[in-house]
């Protein structure tokens, strides 16, 4: 059966270099299937997977997801009840909390229990934004999206807030950055990764392929 990739446009996202990486992984794969970008809610009910991309302050993401006629319904629809392949990067990720605590308390998705709160180093010559390459910490065999990854390979993050998780279980990565912050959760037909696939190379590429051949 051949594949069909929505990614979500809610004005937030590399949606170009997003779309990029999915069309490459799908040839690399050899895999038969489409790559969308799209801010139709109908198109979700027509996708095969669905990535929800997102860059910037987690409210202003929400508000612009929001501002999409029917949307959050189709994600809620889609994901939550029919069980799809779902993906959220870097604030896609961050959305999927209980709350964001970013100018304000805002309420998240409530997929992943936990709130999306600030970085705080406790080494004070590291920068905040967390910026560039970062060495990934999972336990090997822990979940198929991360299959033929090494632990201590590097991938590529740019944010300031992180998902601190209430539920250990939900975390499926780390990386240490004064502190340990999380890097990426799953649950269920659920991922998360705090860092940019799309932009970390074959690491990312070989994360993309394994979403697409994923069955949850």
């Amino acid at each position: 059966m051949a594949l069909r990739i929505a990614i979500v446009d809610y004005g937030s996202g590399n949606l170009r270099s997003a779309a990029k990486a999915f069309e490459r992984a799908l040839a690399e794969a050899g895999c038969e299937g489409s790559v969308v970008v799209t801010a139709e809610a109908d198109a979700l009910r027509a996708a095969s997977h669905i990535v929800l991309p997102g860059v910037g302050a987690f409210a202003d993401c929400k508000r612009g997801l929001e501002a999409l006629s029917g949307m959050r319904q189709a994600l809620e629809e889609e994901v939550r009840r029919r069980g799809k392949p779902f993906l959220g990067i870097c604030v896609g990720m961050q959305l999927l909390a209980e709350a964001g605590l970013e100018h304000g308390r805002h309420e998240g998705f409530g997929w992943i229990a936990g709130e999306v709160v600030a970085l705080a180093p406790a080494d004070p010559a590291l920068k905040v934004p967390h910026m560039g390459w970062n060495e990934l910490r999972f336990e090997p065999g822990r979940h198929p999206v991360l299959a033929g990854l090494a632990p201590g390979c590097h991938a590529y993050f740019v944010h300031s807030y992180h998902l601190a998780c209430a539920r250990a279980a939900d975390v499926l990565a780390v990386v240490e950055y004064g502190g340990l912050v999380t890097a990426a959760v799953a649950r269920d037909n659920v991922i998360g990764t705090q860092f940019h696939p799309e932009k970390s190379q074959a690491i990312g590429l070989t994360l993309i392929s394994n979403f697409l051949k994923w069955q949850p």
